[in-house]
């Protein structure tokens, strides 16, 4: 069974990761979280998840406004992927254990790292504060990005932080 934004919110305080959480109605796109958001702090974040020909998936996460170029990314050569799409609905919940709406890097507590690649913006992790779903997208949750990143190698992962302007 996935982890619920309680076995999250457990396995930061177990990390010593410090966090805000931020309630609100059910968002399902980047506009309409810019219309909710009100004054919450730090950068506001996107994820997609991917990928490729031969099966091989993609957690990219990155700053909201930002745009993936997918044939640029397979074409600079820093990861081993082919074609990039994006995945469905059916595999999201079975690698990443949430919803189409909910896909967030918290969603690694759910992942294995034999079959899926994460990928940063570089400009996302030069924010302090960045924001994401935990798990849900009925509420936000603020963390540093040294903590995301000690989150995310908690799992297993090893993410490739990548300059998106530079594809």
């Amino acid at each position: 069974m996935p982890a619920l934004e309680q076995d999250l919110f457990r396995c930061f305080r177990e990390l010593g990761i410090e966090i805000t959480n931020y309630r609100h109605p059910p968002l399902f796109s980047v506009t309409e979280s810019q219309d909710l958001r009100g004054e919450i702090p730090g950068g506001h974040c996107k994820s997609l998840f991917l990928k490729d020909k031969k099966g091989q998936y993609l957690l990219v996460v990155m700053l909201e406004n930002r745009t993936l170029d997918m044939v640029g990314l397979f074409k600079s050569g820093l990861l081993p992927i082919r074609r990039l799409s994006f995945a469905s609905a059916q595999a999201m919940t079975a690698v990443l254990g949430v919803t189409p709406g909910a896909v967030t890097p918290f969603s690694l507590i759910n992942a294995r790292p034999e079959n899926l690649l994460v990928v940063l913006d570089r400009q996302m992790m030069d924010h302090d504060l960045l924001n994401y779903h935990p798990l849900h997208n009925e509420a936000t949750t603020t963390i540093r990005s040294a903590d995301l990143m000690k989150f995310i190698c908690h799992f297993g992962f090893d993410p490739l932080v990548i300059d998106f302007d530079k594809l």
